[in-house]
């Protein structure tokens, strides 16, 4: 007998019904934000105004068919090449058409069909909104830890996007792994997902409900660090958290036992250090990123105000010049001097100090 092989037939068993789970509770049982049954779904007092300006001009069967857990929009995307991740009906594909501009261009992959059917059908609707001449976003089915299947090629992406949906991915480090494939280098990973502060028992993803609540598929955090060390990210950075609530008593009682939060994380295709060293670099930001002439938040303990001079590790120095934001930074100093490890926790990890970097 073949036990490795008996291993695989099973593991891809699990799989296909995970992935039929996931399509049956997205394309039939949801029918609108409303009918989720957590807080997974982010409320939109949680997004920048300029933001909201956009969605109010989205198409209402598209706003209403959303089931994010955050708003991983990031700055600077004007000309871009930005790949959404289960883009679902693409209300996300559909904000970031607006901010790639004319000449960007978005790319949504999904694999509920009626879900996509629902962002296709309103391309030419959103071009007209947002008076481009022709449509900038394209939709794919299939499986977001295949994107070579889908023709996307290697160092073709500015940045990917993604919206509490990797959770629902049975082979999460395929899918990490293609990201990565596909980001040019110094291309960036924006995306808000949930996670778990512990590993969950893995018979959870049976249940359908828990699994399309983004429950029985969230990553414990830790996991999720060694996941993305063991692909070469050495530095991915949190950008903003908040608890999720189990608000539905019968979910409840099946999984209470864990604590689920919402995370958004900024992690860029760059050959970084696993800690935060410190060669005495100064980064200042110009103030020049659109609608954000005061400050800069690169993540949950880097604000950098316009004209003030910080001191920042090597990974962040790198961060700033060595992707797309490089033009609104001026980065002082190199490698050559080094001077041990620089602090650069979060308040919540230092002890509640102020940390030194920001």
């Amino acid at each position: 007998m073949n036990v490795e092989h008996e291993i695989d037939t099973d593991n891809r068993a699990s799989a296909e019904a995970q992935q039929a789970a996931v399509r049956d509770y997205y394309g039939e049982t949801l029918q609108s934000s409303s009918d989720l049954r957590t807080t997974a779904c982010c409320s939109i007092d949680a997004m920048p105004l300029p933001l909201r300006t956009i969605l109010s001009q989205l198409h209402p069967e598209v706003r209403d068919r959303f089931y994010g857990c955050g708003s991983p929009l990031p700055l600077a995307l004007d000309g871009m090449t930005v790949l959404d991740l289960g883009c679902g009906s693409g209300r996300d594909a559909y904000l970031l058409s607006s901010l790639v501009g004319e000449h960007g261009r978005v790319i949504g992959v999904d694999m509920t069909a009626q879900q996509l059917d629902v962002a296709e059908r309103h391309r030419v609707f959103h071009a007209k909104a947002f008076g481009y001449a022709h449509s900038n976003v394209e939709f794919h089915l299939g499986d977001l830890a295949d994107l070579a299947a889908l023709g996307i090629a290697d160092n073709s992406v500015d940045v990917v996007v993604s919206n509490c949906v990797l959770n629902l991915v049975p082979d999460k480090c395929h899918a990490f792994a293609e990201t990565l494939r596909v980001l040019k280098p110094g291309g960036e990973l924006f995306f808000s997902d949930v996670f778990s502060d512990r590993r969950l028992p893995r018979e959870l993803l049976a249940d359908p409900v828990l699994l399309g609540e983004c429950l029985a598929g969230a990553l414990y955090v830790e996991d999720f660090r060694r996941l993305l060390a063991q692909l070469g990210v050495a530095d991915a950075r949190v950008c903003a958290r908040s608890p999720i609530a189990l608000t539905d008593a019968a979910i409840e009682q099946r999984i209470g036992f864990a604590r689920f939060e919402s995370i958004t994380w900024r992690a860029f295709k760059l050959p970084l250090e696993d800690r935060c060293e410190d060669y005495g670099q100064v980064a200042t930001y110009r103030g020049s990123l659109p609608g954000h002439p005061h400050d800069f938040e690169l993540d949950d303990h880097h604000r950098f105000e316009h004209g003030r001079p910080r001191l920042v590790c090597g990974n962040t120095a790198d961060m700033l010049s060595g992707s797309r934001y490089a033009a609104h930074f001026r980065i002082e100093g190199d490698k050559r001097r080094h001077h041990g490890l620089f602090d650069c926790a979060p308040a919540s990890v230092a002890g509640g100090a102020a940390p030194s970097c920001c």
